[in-house]
């Protein structure tokens, strides 16, 4: 079977059963334009270069437990962006890669916007199924912004209580969506 006609899903599944080749593959497809997202924000090519290197290393690592959900594209576009401020907080990259990621925000694509459309409501549906009770804990938390002591005292439960629901409500993120776009989330909202 030609490389270009096996679908990203067959791929994880054969990564799943420790398929070296399908890693292979997948780097092989989406190497040069994740390189090419890095380097429009950090115009440094070995930091970039590094950047790919390691999500692919961790996708393999995690291979038996990662659950993408949303499209491979949007879950690898997201891991660059993360991976980009990461190193930019990190200090491991030059001062003008903050003007330059400022700017590739604002010129997000179509493409983008739509896997961007396409993870949040993956996430409100996940968030959906929660209780009621750690649905509404989850919503002030992260939407509200509301502390957990103000919370537990909106919601008349403790703080102990608060802290509960949200811990579950962001396993069942990180468990869904993986633990890098959980963090790219967080980093978000």
């Amino acid at each position: 079977m030609e490389e270009a006609t096996i679908r990203d899903e067959e791929l994880l599944i054969r990564m799943r059963n420790n398929n070296e080749e399908a890693l292979a593959i997948l780097y092989r497809r989406y190497w040069e334009n994740l390189f090419r997202k890095a380097y429009a924000l950090l115009k440094d090519e070995p930091a970039c270069e590094d950047i790919i290197q390691e999500i692919f290393v961790r996708i393999w690592n995690n291979r038996h437990s990662l659950a993408i959900t949303a499209s491979l594209s949007a879950y690898l576009s997201a891991s660059v962006r993360y991976e980009v401020i990461r190193k930019i907080k990190a200090g491991k990259v030059h001062a003008d890669a903050f003007a330059a990621l400022a700017n590739q925000y604002q010129q997000v694509s179509s493409q983008e916007q739509m896997e961007e459309k396409e993870l949040l409501h993956h996430i409100n549906s996940i968030v959906n199924q929660l209780s009621t009770k750690c649905k509404q804990v989850y919503k002030l938390s992260r939407e509200e912004q509301l502390s957990h002591k103000e919370i537990a005292a909106l919601l008349q439960i403790s703080p102990k209580t608060v802290e509960n629901h949200l811990t579950k409500a962001l396993r069942e993120l990180r468990y869904s969506l993986g633990y890098t776009l959980l963090i790219i989330f967080l980093h978000i909202f």
